[in-house]
Formats: structure tokens, sequence, C-alpha cells
């Protein structure tokens, strides 16, 4: 399948957000800068702090233009619009005062939001960004003396008081604590959130199968007297037109279809209790046994089987319709292309691997998110049944379905299946005696 790009619609959404918690932080310093220069009361180097406020603004106007684009926002690139916060705010404070400036704090903001957004890593680069920055302005600032702490605990041979240090150190404390505990909390959240949405997708598509089931066994019943009708005529057909070599060879092989499709609908009854009573079985005879009956189903493809000779014999039980979810691969690929369908089949004792290539169209760009879902389909036959019944009988069993389109053209389906692990027999007294 073709790879596309995945939904990161929450690091626009908190692009945005951060786009405008810096548009209020403009204005807010604009505003206080505004007050100190009319009031005269701070000596300031306002004409270098308007150069890095109007810097701050125009790089808010191109990340707002940014956003009107379709393409999606990284977690990278939110993590470089935080660093240019960081890198701002340093710039600001290092020419009104440094860590004696009490807006020094603001630190703290750009850590929290990327504690809650981004992922840990991002966050504890954020920290020590965030630390070395402020560190760095306790020794490398120009001094504004009116926004100094009270010299009273000023000690005489340093140019650190106790408050400036005691600030730094609530700045260490806190910065610890918000990036491990709002870090946890954050990747709890997403994993809740993450759960329910799985949730409501699975039952979502539990709904879905029950209305397909309904259907599925309604149109059983209702093909029961079509199929002995057809049955009849062939016979008769076959009766009449005995010494047709041609036509009796097609004529036997209409007959076995027909036999086909009914012995289907037979066991679609059975298939339910079928389970509770099978027994194990090798699975190299249960791949060849599936093999031959797709085969016998589709004589008209040319396939390349390939069962893996050097993997282990082991036993196996698996239900009746994980058989009928591989067989719609493989039909599928028949579908796309009957002159050529490679089958490689392998296992471990841990899983079953099936890969299934075809040299049809490949997975359609427009289909390409929407795989799996009810009554979809690109061929020019079906009711788009066959995948979606796939995907979900396989997630019932922690399988997985994975379509690329290959090189060359055509479809490769890669599926994944864990296979039960034998259980564990404990023996008993009674057992030994």
């Amino acid at each position: 399948m073709s790879k596309l790009p995945l939904g990161l619609s929450a690091p626009t959404q908190n692009l945005q957000r951060l786009l405008a918690i810096r548009c209020v932080l403009v204005l807010a310093l604009l505003a206080a800068i505004g007050f100190a220069y009319v009031s005269g009361e701070l000596p300031l180097p306002y004409l270098m702090l308007s150069f890095i406020l109007t810097g701050l603004t125009a790089i808010s106007v191109v990340t707002w233009l940014r956003l009107q684009q379709p393409w999606p926002v990284t977690e990278g690139e939110f993590f470089s619009q935080i660093v240019i916060d960081i890198i701002s705010i340093t710039l600001l404070l290092y020419f009104s005062g440094g860590a004696s400036n009490p807006f020094v704090s603001y630190y703290l903001v750009p850590l929290s939001i990327s504690a809650a957004t981004l992922a840990w890593h991002y966050t504890w680069m954020v920290a020590l960004l965030s630390l070395a920055a402020y560190s760095s302005l306790l020794f490398y600032n120009l001094p504004v003396p009116a926004l100094a702490p009270s010299a009273a605990h000023h000690h005489a041979n340093s140019g650190l008081n106790l408050h400036i240090i005691g600030m730094w150190l609530n700045f260490v404390v806190s910065a610890g604590l918000i990036t491990y505990f709002v870090v946890k909390m954050a990747a709890a959240l997403r994993q809740q959130e993450n759960q329910l949405v799985s949730h409501r997708e699975d039952s979502l598509r539990d709904e879905q199968v029950m209305a397909v089931a309904t259907l599925a066994a309604g149109t059983a019943h209702e093909l029961g007297t079509p199929l002995s009708t057809v049955k009849v005529l062939i016979n008769e057909m076959q009766s009449d037109y005995r010494d047709n070599k041609a036509l009796s060879e097609d004529l036997a092989l209409l007959k076995s279809q027909v036999d086909q499709c009914r012995d289907s609908l037979h066991q679609l009854a059975q298939q339910a209790g079928q389970y509770q009573h099978a027994q194990p079985q090798p699975l190299r005879a249960y791949c060849n046994q599936l093999i031959d009956k797709w085969l016998l189903m589709r004589p008209q493809v040319k396939a390349d089987i390939n069962v893996s000779s050097s993997a282990p014999d082991i036993d196996i039980t698996l239900h009746a319709t994980v058989d009928q979810s591989i067989i719609n691969l493989l039909n599928n690929a028949a579908d796309a292309s009957p002159g050529q369908v490679d089958v490689a089949i392998d296992w471990d004792t841990q899983a079953l691997r099936i890969d299934i290539g075809d040299r049809g169209k490949g997975v359609p760009v427009e289909f390409a998110d929407q795989l799996g879902k009810p009554f979809l389909t690109s061929k020019g036959k079906g009711l788009g049944l066959g995948l979606f019944l796939t995907h979900a009988t396989l997630s019932r069993y922690q399988g997985t379905v994975k379509l690329y389109n290959r090189e060359g053209g055509g479809t490769l389906t890669e599926l994944r299946l864990p296979l039960p692990q034998p259980q564990k027999t404990i023996a008993t007294t009674a057992d030994v005696q």
C-alpha cells in the first residue's frame, strides 16, 4: 500500500494554540516595555528589545501562513517552534536583567506545553535547554538595578544573592517535576484515549459484522433452490451432449463449481460448531489443504506456490473463519491477475506468515486509507465485503493484513497470524498414580 502520511491533526492544533499564546506574550511584552519607556523608570535597551519582538512577530506571521497550508505539522516542527520561543525569551531576558527579571519564570510555560503534547525525549530536551538558558542568565546579562532583588541579603563579594539562587533552585525542582509527572500523565491520557478509540472501532466493526452475517444467512438460504436447479440442468445437459467432448468438459467444470458452492453453503451452517470438535493438525498439511481447496475453486489461476520446507513441524487448531479469510485474500489476488499469483508461506512456533503477490493494478490511492471497510471495492465486480471480513476475523485473533503496491505493478498482501501456543499441563499426584 502506498505509504501515505498519517493524520497529524493534534500537532497542528497544538501549534495553533502555541501561536495564540505567543501572540498574547508579544502583546504583553509590548505593553510592559511601552509602560517602562513612558514612565522612564527602567533604563532598558529599548531598540534592541524592539528588534527581538519584531523578529518574534515576523516568525509568528510566517507560522500563521504555514498553518494555512495543507501539509500536516510534525512533532519535530512543533518542537522547533518551542525552541524559538525559548531562544526569544532568553534574548529578551539577557537585555533586561537576566535571572533577576521576574519574568524568568516564563520558562515553565513552554516546558509545560512540551510535557503535555510532545514525546518524552523532546520534553527532556526542552527542559535541558530551559535550564541551560536560565543558568547562563545568572552570569551573563545586562543588569538592571531596578529589577534586582533587595540588597539586604546580598553578599559583599558575590554577584548573586540568596533570592536569585533560591529562584533558580525553585526552577530546577519545578522543571524536573513537570517534565517527569506531566509527561507520565499525558502519556497515560493518550493511551487511555487510544484504548477508547480502539473500543469504539471494535464495537462498530462488530455491528457491521453482525449485519453482514445476517445478510449472508438469508442469502445462503435463498441460494439453495437455484443451485439445486442448476445442478439438475447440468446433469441433463451432460446426458444430452455426451458425445460432444469439448462441451462435456465445460459442463464437468461447471458442475464442480456448483458442487463447490453447494458444499460451501452446507458448511456455512456447520462451521459454528466445528471448532469445538476440531482436532489439531500439522500446519504444513493445513496450508497444503487450503491451497488445494483454493486451486480447485480457481482452476484458471496460474499460481507459483512456495511453502517453506525448513519451517518447523507443529500442530495447530484454527477456526474455520480463518480458512475463509486466507482464501478471500487469495481470491483477491486471483481476481487482480489470474495469470500470475505468487504465494509464499512460512511460519515458526510464534506466527504464520503468508505473502501473496499479484500483477494487477495495485491499490488505488483514493482507497488506500479506507481499505478494510465494508462495501468498498476497487474491482468491477464484488460487494467489497471480502477484505472487510478478513480484517475483522484476523483482528479477532490478533492477526494483521497489510497491502503494499509492488514495484513493477501489482499488490503485495502480507498476512501475519500469531499461532496459538500449546497449553502446558501440570501433572498432579492423581495423574501419576
